[in-house]
């Protein structure tokens, strides 16, 4: 997307009459959110909810290339990029390839991916400066050591930002890492996975997982020491949630394993049981890339996820050099047939056993179904569990309508598990958990129904694109 002020215009102008409903109809108490939404968030919700459903669609490229536009580094924020090498040893792979198969319920394709560098941004709080305060000239080397001398706690968030798995990066969300560094007194480490549809999983998860071990177990020439699995939180927005969840998993079953004792790691050797970290924390995380539960087919009114592509509409989607694939694979992340493994969807996952405590909290939106179900069933499996849901908030509200209370509560409640969960101190607590479908044997044949279909084509995403 062009973003000069010409192409603003163009996007925006048409929006007008729509725009100026909207305030009527909330100053006159006529829309259904007058009683729950300001006027500015009205009309925000509204134009998202409007630019994702448009009868004109952008180019999945096109999109993509739009969100990973730099807004560059200022502000009371330190940020130290880094990258993360590549073992030369193969375990870690063959670690994660394992775990897929052992998962596996039926026959599913994925291509095994290349180890690669993985970059990264340290991010700090820094105190005491304006918002438009330039970033200082400075080393990597340096920036860290700075933002270092502003940390007074070891927690230490191991962050994946949201973005449906094919938009955005770490400099999309310095400003929600950056103030969640300073509710902490520590430090994120916000990791830039490669994304799909050129990178499809497992991709995205072997970056997240070389990452988390990067921390525990720092590569030569890295700029922080060893971090105890005890002071590292996963933290993630939306489809950085499902990397989360994806990975706790993916360490659980490593653990589980008979035949592996160890893995080999930049010259040392790692005896497993690998550690997990000490929580799992998410944003509306986005748990089940089949969208198969009730919510996801509702019509929330506070909600701007828009509902599943129709055939019609996918008819129409604009081509492009990286979407639709060829030959078509069903899914931006992922061939439809691994739509219902764990390591895709966590949803899908039947033992929980033996993770870290685990933060939920979304809006009233399409996507919390298939929170509640993932929660109750690790709760029930004596998993520490903590659930919030926001009254009449969208998806990632948080990050999106910062400015609002229920946002400042909900960061400064994420915050508050991350610190405390690195103490201990946390004990389950929910508020209300019933859904329809939440029994583990309906999930399954809402998931499996949901993959048949989207793999007979019955579907219009069966052949373009997820819109989440």
């Amino acid at each position: 997307m062009d973003t000069s002020p010409s192409a603003l215009l163009r996007l925006f102008v048409p929006k007008v009459p729509f725009l100026a409903k909207t305030a009527l109809w909330h100053s006159l108490w006529l829309s259904p959110t007058s009683s729950k939404w300001d006027l500015r968030t009205e009309m925000t919700v509204n134009m998202i909810r409007s630019l994702m459903d448009s009868p004109e669609p952008t180019p999945l490229l096109k999109q993509q290339r739009w969100s990973l536009k730099d807004p560059g580094i200022k502000g009371p924020m330190w940020i130290s990029k880094v990258t993360v090498p590549p073992p030369k040893e193969q375990d870690v792979l063959d670690a994660l390839v394992d775990a897929i198969q052992a998962l596996k319920e039926a026959d599913g394709i994925y291509a095994i991916p290349a180890v690669q560098p993985v970059e990264a941004e340290w991010t700090g709080y820094r105190a005491n400066v304006r918002y438009d305060r330039p970033r200082l000239d400075l080393s990597e080397a340096q920036h860290y050591q700075r933002l270092m001398a502003e940390v007074a706690s070891p927690v230490t968030i191991l962050y994946f930002h949201g973005g449906a798995h094919y938009l955005m990066d770490p400099a999309s969300h310095r400003i929600p890492t950056s103030r969640l560094a300073n509710h902490i007194n520590g430090r994120c480490l916000s990791v830039r996975y490669r994304l799909s549809p050129q990178n499809p999983f497992p991709c995205a998860l072997l970056d997240a997982f070389l990452s988390y071990l990067s921390l525990l177990y720092p590569p030569p020439e890295a700029f922080h020491e060893p971090v105890a699995a005890c002071n590292i939180v996963f933290a993630g927005d939306s489809a950085g949630g499902n990397i989360c969840f994806a990975l706790v998993q993916l360490i659980l079953q490593i653990n589980r394993s008979t035949t592996r004792k160890s893995l080999a790691f930049h010259d040392r050797t790692i005896g497993l049981p690998l550690p997990v970290p000490a929580g799992l924390s998410s944003f509306s995380p986005w748990m089940d890339i089949s969208r198969c539960m009730p919510s996801v087919f509702s019509k929330p009114q506070y909600d701007y996820l828009p509902p599943s592509l129709g055939a019609e509409a996918a008819a129409r989607f604009p081509h492009d050099e990286i979407w639709p694939t060829d030959p078509p694979r069903g899914d931006v992340y992922c061939d439809v047939s691994m739509l219902d493994h764990p390591l895709v969807s966590p949803l899908a996952t039947n033992d929980w056993a033996g993770s870290c405590p685990m933060w939920f909290a979304y809006g009233e939106e399409r996507l919390a179904d298939e929170g509640k179900a993932v929660a109750s069933l690790a709760a029930k499996q004596g998993v520490t569990v903590i659930w919030e849901q926001y009254e009449a908030m969208p998806h990632v509200f948080l990050l999106l309508l910062d400015y609002l209370r229920a946002s400042k509560q909900g960061l400064g409640h994420w915050a508050a598990f991350c610190t405390e969960v690195a103490g201990g101190a946390i004990s389950t607590k929910a508020t209300t958990l019933a859904t329809k479908g939440t029994c583990r044997e309906e999930v399954r044949e809402r998931m499996q129904s949901a993959k048949q279909a989207r793999m007979e084509g019955k579907e219009g995403e069966a052949q373009m694109l997820p819109k989440l």
